[in-house]
């Protein structure tokens, strides 16, 4: 069984393509925290995995929060059902993940499990909602595509086998990114009162179909932002038309979610 969350796609690929090579079934982390599913029997020798985007070097609060309040037992033929899963997580990142693996296993940790292998997957840049934050070219977004195929053709028979093996890229000043600077990201940068439409707005409703949270109505024709943002920016990226903008911060830098054309 995978958990997995995905705003613009990108985890999305790397989910379904561990589940095809595992011949696993899919849980969306947002439509089970909705309907309040939290409790899973995995079956006999079922792995219990995780994939998930990093969002400013730790994994989004969503997920932790999933992972905090999820209870998964194991089945076997004979037993009890107490059994430990192997666990594991793959994570995609523009560039890197600080201590993203450390924050993990410590939570997985508190319920009981132990984390036997995660590793990182760069994928093209999503999040574009601060000065200085821009997307990768579509040169570099396809070639970080074709190396996370490789990583994932390389690690996917290591989850098979149930292999125990760690392939984080932290990147520089790893604490600093992921117990000063994420916390900050959450507290201050998923504001979504800053997301605003142009006059050019068909009301087309995409923004509302493609958010994860179900954050975004549409009482008037045009879209509101209801407070329960996340900021994976799928409302952005998948316009039509790049009528939606965050603040002045997007304004002139394109569009991606994965699978995009032209």
């Amino acid at each position: 069984m995978i958990f997995y969350f995905s705003g613009c796609g990108n985890s999305k690929h790397v989910a379904e393509t561990i589940a095809a090579g595992l011949n696993d079934t899919l849980v969306f982390i947002p439509e089970a925290a909705r309907g309040n599913q939290y409790d899973y029997t995995l079956a006999e020798g079922e792995r219990l995995g995780f994939v998930f985007p990093i969002y400013s070097w730790a994994a989004p609060k969503l997920v932790m929060d999933f992972v905090e309040k999820v209870s998964v037992k194991v089945a076997p033929s004979t037993g009890s059902g107490t059994l430990a899963p192997y666990v594991y997580f793959a994570c995609t990142c523009g560039d890197n993940c600080g201590h993203t693996e450390k924050v993990f296993r410590k939570a997985v940790e508190a319920k009981g499990w132990q984390l036997s292998a995660c590793f990182s997957v760069q994928m093209p840049e999503t999040y574009i909602g601060m000065a200085g934050f821009k997307l990768d070219t579509k040169e570099n977004a396809q070639l970080k595509i074709d190396r996370a195929d490789d990583i994932l053709m390389r690690n996917i028979p290591r989850l098979i086998d149930k292999e125990c093996f760690s392939e984080i890229v932290k990147g520089s000043l790893p604490w600093l990114k992921t117990y000063l600077v994420n916390p900050g990201f959450n507290r201050f940068a998923t504001d979504d009162s800053k997301y605003h439409v142009d006059d050019k707005c068909t009301s087309c409703g995409r923004c509302q179909d493609v958010c994860p949270m179900e954050n975004i109505k549409m009482p008037q024709g045009e879209p509101v932002w209801m407070g329960n943002c996340i900021m994976c920016m799928a409302c952005y990226h998948h316009c039509r038309g790049n009528h939606i903008q965050y603040g002045k911060a997007t304004i002139g830098k394109g569009q991606y979610y994965f699978g995009i054309k032209g």
